[in-house]
């Protein structure tokens, strides 16, 4: 990359780290990666309700190609000092998507002023962290007749600038499950003149353990993220409460199947305690896979760039909302290692690493041109 571009990615990357903004929220960040290309590439910028895109034409015949690069930031008080932290409390960049929107600028950069073979698409997509973003903007892809996608994901645990790579499933299908039970609001002293909906929900807590013991296509997930159940008054039985969990599997039927179990039991402890029983479905993703040719592509690419490259040995278990896009046509994730001992994703002593910058560009770029 030349080194002036690198000098203006790192410069937008430290802006938009400093003014973060939520999922489906992040009306100011695109404001800013739309002035930054319409000012210093000749990419076309097309904006969409919530989330814009550019693309720069190729030759008749050439491949139609896209990548992705999500905008949204975190609900976590940044920790760290840094000359560029975050302007806004309670809010931050706290999973490195102000690089990797950086970084899609970047193959911006490179990009203009070439004659390209390949249509190149760039979608600036909100809402990654609640798995709502990819799903509208996967439109484009039949839309334009897009035949490839790609993203990456910087990595805390790898060593520095290396790919890192897996076959088939890449990261699994999630959602998060909430289940409300209302009965009926007594004094503690009389407990069965009212519906106490806690022995419900305990069971339900149980059960939800005994799901993920039972046999399955991969690993299974049942994390229990809340119970609430009435203030603590110590006077009062409380008449509703309610269990939120996030359900995990590297297949979405089998997550699918752990919903509908739960659903069930809940439905039967509901009638049993004279309970009325509502739910809800938030945040989900579905299973991300590779595609065998796209991902041979990415590690060729990371060859080519002398590239120190290799497989995950585990799967993470996070999951990417990448998935809607491979749903229309075939596409790869691949990571880029952010150093052995730097801090985690989601942590408030996390920023993203600045020398991934020209790395993830550069792959991107050799994508781009590729025949």
């Amino acid at each position: 990359m030349q080194n002036e571009n690198l000098k203006r990615i790192i410069a937008l990357r430290h802006s938009l780290h400093q003014s973060p903004e939520l999922s489906m929220k992040e009306h100011k960040t695109m404001e800013a990666l739309m002035a930054f290309l319409r000012k210093n590439t000749d990419f076309r910028v097309v904006e969409m309700p919530g989330w814009f895109y550019a693309v720069k034409e190729g030759a008749p015949g050439g491949k139609r190609i896209a990548f992705r690069a999500d905008m949204d930031a975190l609900p976590i008080q940044e920790t760290r000092p840094l000359p560029y932290a975050s302007c806004r409390k309670g809010v931050f960049h706290a999973c490195g998507h102000d690089g990797h929107c950086a970084a899609l600028a970047g193959l911006a950069l490179e990009l203009s002023e070439k004659k390209l073979e390949n249509t190149v698409y760039l979608i600036f997509q909100p809402g990654e962290e609640t798995g709502q973003g990819g799903k509208i903007c996967r439109e484009l892809i039949p839309q334009e007749g897009i035949q490839e996608i790609y993203a990456f994901h910087n990595l805390p645990g790898y060593p520095e600038g290396h790919l890192v790579y897996r076959e088939g499933l890449t990261q699994p299908a999630s959602e998060g499950l909430r289940i409300r039970l209302e009965g009926k609001t007594s004094h503690a002293s009389a407990p069965e003149e009212g519906r106490n909906p806690a022995k419900a929900l305990a069971r339900i807590a149980l059960y939800s353990e005994e799901l993920i013991r039972e046999p399955a296509n991969g690993m299974l997930l049942c994390t229990i993220t809340g119970i609430e159940l009435g203030n603590g008054d110590f006077g009062i039985s409380p008449g509703c409460g309610e269990i939120s969990l996030t359900l995990r599997a590297e297949q979405e039927k089998e997550m699918d199947r752990l919903e509908k179990a739960l659903l069930a039991f809940a439905e039967a402890e509901a009638k049993e305690g004279g309970l009325t029983l509502s739910s809800e479905i938030r945040d989900r993703f579905p299973e991300t896979r590779n595609d065998e040719a796209c991902l041979a592509r990415v590690i060729d690419a990371a060859k080519a760039l002398d590239i120190p490259a290799g497989p995950m040995p585990k799967l993470w278990r996070a999951s990417e909302d990448f998935g809607w896009y491979q749903k229309e046509c075939p596409g790869a994730m691949f990571y880029l290692g952010a150093g052995e001992k730097a801090p985690a994703l989601h942590t408030d002593a996390y920023d993203f690493d600045d020398a991934l910058l020209e790395t993830a560009a550069d792959l991107f770029r050799q994508l781009a041109e590729e025949p």
